[in-house]
């Protein structure tokens, strides 16, 4: 009695490795989980305290309007005109949801039909192709290599344009290869859409925040791209708010309207305390932000010495996000004596039943020759899983 579109959906690959984590901690077995892309911090005092003053208040009871309450838009509004140089945003072009994943999940509603192509980056966050699929949409993958930082050129952009291509889709900072695109590289892609009226940019840049650049970039400030981008963000990796579930769109005004119409006769608005708690995250400090992007900074450069020192295992510097997304395909084909590891999967798996540490295979994220380390976690523990992978990985040959 399934239906056939939930039959097709393949399960999210770090939720999945998630839940094999939990089973083994639940069986007393020391696991280390390096698979979810959740930050280890709480969420900040001051934020949390916003929405405890909501509650005090006793204003926030009722259903808020599905877009989300017009003084959180206009600060949304307020901030991507001052941060991120989208000069255009109004309160009207925001829209706010239960964390970005529903945010794309409306797009993909409101913009596409059955047979429409959305081009995406690759490596790509695991849910993209899924929620491209929904709607009846065709993924269209354009793929960056571990030569090039994972990232893709506007030629091949362009080259993977057809008649029927709706939208581009991509993460900056990337989720799973922390590659960070540079204003040169988005104002060459940008170039190519323009040339095509009806493209639309899809920019999730929910890990703006951390950046190792020095500078985040968005796409809907280069002039002529504010009415062809929609800009995906959300609270829940900069402010280690990800239980609230608050993400949002920028959109030209027609997005928004179709997006809440989705939303609408789905979830409705997002809570109304979330909405408070986010309030106060963009009108007060933004220090415990910049600790944690600091924070994550140094665990970078932990692991970045740590995967040097493992036989077998190449790696790239990230520039941003919280994630290594090396190639481990030297393993491949090898053995401890009694198991053979065929692929990432198996290593992955390798690796959790010898060495208790939970990490996720590539090929959810398109690149079946990499796996996923979220280094989201203490110094502490990043030293102890490296030291254990280190330790298995040395019995395959």
């Amino acid at each position: 009695m399934i239906s056939d579109r939930v039959l097709n959906m393949e399960e999210s690959a770090t939720l999945a490795m998630a839940a094999k984590a939990r089973s083994l901690k639940e069986q007393g077995k020391d696991v280390i989980s390096l698979s979810l892309g959740e930050p280890d911090f709480k969420t900040p005092l001051h934020i949390c305290e916003g929405a405890k003053k909501a509650i005090d208040e006793g204003k926030y009871f009722a259903y808020p309007p599905v877009a989300g309450y017009n003084d959180l838009r206009e600060a949304i509004a307020k901030k991507l005109r001052e941060e991120n140089n989208i000069k255009e945003a109004e309160a009207k072009h925001i829209a706010v949801s239960n964390g970005a994943k529903q945010s794309i999940a409306n797009i993909m509603f409101s913009l596409i039909n059955p047979g429409d192509e959305v081009i995406i980056f690759s490596p790509y966050w695991v849910s993209y192709s899924a929620l491209v699929e929904l709607p009846g949409g065709v993924p269209v993958f354009v793929k960056g290599t571990l030569e090039t930082e994972f990232k893709v050129t506007a030629q091949q952009v362009e080259e993977a344009i057809t008649p029927k291509t709706k939208a581009i889709l991509y993460s900056s900072p990337c989720n799973p290869t922390g590659a960070v695109f540079l204003e040169e590289e988005l104002r060459a892609i940008a170039d190519v859409v323009k040339k095509h009226e009806n493209l639309l940019v899809l920019a999730d840049e929910i890990y703006e925040h951390i950046n190792y650049t020095g500078s985040h970039f968005s796409i809907a400030s280069i002039e002529g791209m504010f009415d062809k981008t929609v800009t995906i963000n959300g609270f829940a990796k900069g402010f280690a708010m990800t239980g609230w579930r608050v993400g949002y769109i920028c959109a030209p005004e027609w997005v928004v309207k179709a997006c809440m119409k989705i939303q609408g006769q789905i979830t409705s608005a997002n809570s109304s305390i979330s909405q408070r708690a986010a309030l106060t995250a963009l009108r007060e400090d933004l220090a415990p932000t910049w600790e944690m992007a600091k924070a994550y900074k140094n665990r970078r450069d932990i692991v970045s010495k740590l995967l040097s020192d493992i036989p077998g295992v190449k790696a790239n510097q990230p520039q941003g996000a919280f994630y290594f997304f090396p190639d481990v395909s030297y393993f491949f084909g090898k053995s401890d004596g009694d198991i053979t590891i065929a692929n990432a999967s198996d290593l992955c798996l390798y690796i959790l039943d010898k060495s208790h540490v939970s990490l996720v295979e590539g090929g959810a994220f398109g690149e079946p020759n990499c796996i996923r380390i979220s280094y989201a976690a203490s110094e502490e523990e990043l030293r102890e899983a490296l030291k254990r992978m280190k330790e298995v990985l040395g019995r395959l040959s």
